[in-house]
Order: C-alpha cells, then structure tokens, then sequence
C-alpha cells in the first residue's frame, strides 16, 4: 500500500513540473474594405454619369486610362481623391473631379476592422475617351 501511495505522489509531482503546451491566444481580427452598393462598377457607372452632366471634358486632355485614388472616411463619405496620371490644367481637372464625386448620390460602407469602421483607400481606374486630344500648345 505504502509503494502505491508514493507511485501515486510521484506521479503527481512530475505532473506538476511537467511541462505543458499551452496554445497561444490567436488574435482574431475581422476586417472587411469598403463597398459601394452594386459594387466599383456600380460606383464607376454613376461617377461617369456625374462627369459627363457636370463637367466640360472638352477643357482637358482626358484620353486613355485614369487612376482615382481617394479615401473612404469611417461616414462612408470620399475624401483626398487624387487622379494619376497627370493632366494639362490637374489642379481643374482634379477640383472637377471632387465636384463630379460628392454628386455621387449612395455612400459607401465604409471599410471595417474588428467591427468598428475605419478610413480605408480606395482606387478605381477609369478609361477616358473624347474628342479633344492635347496638342502641346
């Protein structure tokens, strides 16, 4: 009986300085970006729309594929929209542009992280075509 009872302390003592594999806590964050309702197309298709009610192309050298950079603020709302490559006239072009975006009439979800919304940036390319080509004055 005695050598059950010290096999059975034994046993117990080098369970408690064993050692023991613990699993670190993984961090779990859940993000989503911002979406627009339809989707960049959706997005893309009313912008366009804006454009050509508001502003006069015909001002710009506007030809060829375009990237709009700009940032969706945590209200869903664009804010620093910046447009690549530069134009003859951009500080026009992009206040145009600014003035062509916010008729834009749906607002963004704005993007989120660990369920609270965050700014978050966004680029959509647009291929520009018209009938004014810039000729270097």
């Amino acid at each position: 009986m005695k050598k059950n009872i010290l096999i059975l302390f034994l046993l117990l003592g080098f369970l408690g300085y064993s050692q023991q594999t613990q699993s670190p806590k993984e961090e779990i964050t859940t993000s989503q970006n911002a979406q627009f309702p339809g989707g960049d197309e959706a997005f893309t298709k009313e912008f366009l729309q804006m454009i050509h009610s508001y502003i006069d192309l015909k001002k710009y050298a506007v030809n060829g594929k375009f990237v709009f950079v700009f940032d969706v603020n945590t209200d869903g709302k664009v804010e620093n929209l910046d447009v690549l490559p530069k134009v003859k006239n951009s500080e026009m072009f992009i206040d145009d542009m600014k003035f062509a975006i916010k008729k834009v009439k749906k607002k963004w979800k704005p993007a989120t992280k660990d369920g609270q919304p965050v700014v978050s940036k966004k680029i959509i390319r647009i291929n520009f075509t018209s009938d004014h080509f810039d000729h270097g004055d």
